[in-house]
């Protein structure tokens, strides 16, 4: 619950600081993407500046989460080995305990009077 407050006062903070500046920046800005001849540039993209904003604040989001997730592999790959050893241990605790079960069974039906092996 703690966690979600602090969420809710860092997110809509946050919201509210980027509605406004795409408010006020909603001006056309060009990016010129060659540096060798800027004033009558082959490649140049037009938009408002608050796009160049929130495309800044994407991708930076997307680098940051690829960044994280590559260096957690090395937790993943041990979580999914234990995993995988932990089902094993399983079956094979499962198959002990039915064998152990299968044999005091054979044992009380061998011990058993004979009257009550006639009976079964």
């Amino acid at each position: 619950m703690l966690k979600r407050i602090i969420w809710v006062l860092i997110a809509f903070p946050a919201a509210a600081l980027l509605v406004t500046l795409a408010v006020a920046n909603r001006h056309s800005v060009r990016l010129v993407l060659d540096p060798f001849r800027p004033e009558t540039p082959v490649l140049s993209v037009v938009m408002p500046f608050y796009g160049f904003l929130f495309g800044a604040l994407l991708v930076g989001v997307l680098l940051g989460g690829a960044a994280v997730w590559l260096t957690q592999s090395r937790w993943r790959r041990t979580a999914r080995v234990r995993t995988s050893e932990a089902k094993r241990w399983q079956m094979e605790s499962d198959r002990l305990m039915r064998e152990r079960d299968a044999e005091i069974s054979a044992r009380a039906k061998a011990i058993a009077p004979p009257d009550k092996r006639n009976a079964a």
